[in-house]
């Protein structure tokens, strides 16, 4: 894509309404843009980064056996109404009426709908296990949104619905997504540390959220310092065996990881214990009949009878990863993106536009770079070099590649990794066989 003709509306100074560096960096890199309290227009670059956050999030769901389906945002009321929740629920949900003055709302989740689908399909053992999951964006009326799209009141999200013929099954089910969230984070730059939680109002006796520690994250959270150097990649792991999977998951759980709401002091001790400040990016849950009881979401068994199903949730919040990843890695000039959800992997810069030589030399690497699928971003608008810099400084992108007169005499082209700031003087060709692996 070139500069001049993306839409790409990057600011100079920093929005007063934004309260941490994601939501300044997402404003002033032109990713999203406000239209009213909590709620933005995703632009070009923030939409970009957003459906390849839901790409790699989608990969993960189909690698641990999920199944993506798609239900409508639009639910009604007498689904909520069954299942207990309507009047538990409170102000976050947005009740509407249609012109029938039918009750309806916004889904703020999807318990009720993927049950009552569930319900309607499924009637023997054999037809389980199953793992729905769908990608659809949520409303939740927070009562002061804030943060930016970190704590707004519309967001994407992944939210997927277990459902299987024990308790036992119910766990396994439990433990894969488990496993399937630390791949996830993991292939995003990020290292999400899973923290027992507070079931909230989607019920159940088992819960972890997964937690980016961050100075700017929500609330206090609390963990044993081996969080620190541990690695939770699941490296090795495989879905299908069950043991070597509860024994992955009990060996993690069992190091003290705990959110202001569960954690006990009594449980470590304090000269081993972090106290940081943490960002949620994920929550999943175990309730086991507590929707599916209700809602008559019952198999029959290998025996005839007649048997209740046990269920799980799985959320990840989609938007809010953006603004996670920003603030786990940024530096004083702008975003640093992890080359597997960046926009663009290059930015390339013509130092002088006007410059036959550039323009020509720039030129072949875009039509190299299109031709071998590399994503680049050419800069090829009439600044000067130091606005070129920071506007590429600020959006973030893995590498730059800068082009100029002085460097063409010699042959060279400038490569800088935007990570760790290095830069180094490469021929055109040494250039684009490092960018391109």
């Amino acid at each position: 894509m070139r500069f001049s003709e993306y839409f790409l509306p990057t600011l100079r100074d920093v929005p007063k309404e934004a309260e941490i560096v994601s939501h300044r960096y997402m404003l002033r890199a032109g990713l999203v843009q406000q239209t009213s309290a909590g709620i933005y227009a995703w632009l070009p670059m923030g939409y970009k980064v957003l459906r390849k956050i839901e790409q790699i999030v989608r990969e993960e769901q189909d690698k641990s056996g999920a199944q993506e389906v798609l239900m409508p945002t639009i639910q009604s009321a007498d689904l909520w109404k069954k299942s207990g929740r309507y009047d538990d629920y409170g102000q976050e949900m947005l009740r509407i009426q249609d012109r029938h003055e039918r009750e309806m709302l916004f889904g703020p989740t999807n318990e009720e709908m993927i049950t009552e689908i569930f319900a309607t399909h499924v009637k023997s053992y054999r037809d389980l296990p199953k793992n729905l999951y769908h990608i659809q964006w949520k409303f939740r009326d927070e009562i002061r949104p804030r943060f930016g799209v970190m704590r707004g009141r519309e967001f994407l999200m992944k939210d997927a619905y277990s459902f299987d013929l024990t308790k036992e099954d119910a766990k396994y089910a439990y433990q894969k997504m488990f496993l399937a969230y630390l791949r996830t984070y993991k292939r995003m730059g990020l290292k999400a540390i899973p923290m027992a939680a507070d079931t909230g109002p989607i019920g159940g006796d088992l819960s972890h959220e997964f937690i980016i520690l961050a100075d700017t994250g929500e609330s206090e959270v609390f963990a044993h310092k081996d969080w620190l150097e541990k690695d939770i990649t699941g490296q090795g792991i495989q879905y299908s065996d069950r043991e070597g999977l509860n024994a992955y998951y009990e060996e993690l759980t069992s190091i003290y990881a705990a959110t202001d709401d569960k954690h006990d002091p009594s449980a470590i001790d304090a000269s081993n214990l972090v106290t940081a400040r943490g960002i949620e990016v994920g929550h999943i849950f175990y309730f086991g009949t507590k929707y599916s009881e209700p809602m008559n979401a019952r198999v029959q068994d290998s025996n005839g009878d007649m048997v209740t199903v046990h269920m799980g949730s799985y959320g990840v919040g989609v938007s809010r990863l953006i603004g996670a990843i920003i603030e786990a890695s940024h530096d004083s000039e702008g975003i640093i993106w992890p080359e597997e959800v960046a926009p663009f992997k290059i930015g390339l810069i013509n130092l002088k536009v006007d410059d036959a030589g550039c323009r020509e030399a720039c030129e072949k690497i875009y039509a190299d770079c299109q031709e071998q699928g590399i994503e680049v971003l050419y800069d090829d608008r009439d600044e000067r070099a130091g606005t070129k810099f920071k506007d590429m400084d600020l959006i973030g992108l893995p590498w730059q590649m800068t082009i100029g007169p002085k460097g063409l005499e010699k042959g060279v082209a400038e490569v800088k990794n935007r990570k760790t700031g290095e830069k180094s003087e490469v021929s055109i060709e040494a250039a684009m066989t490092k960018l391109a692996a």
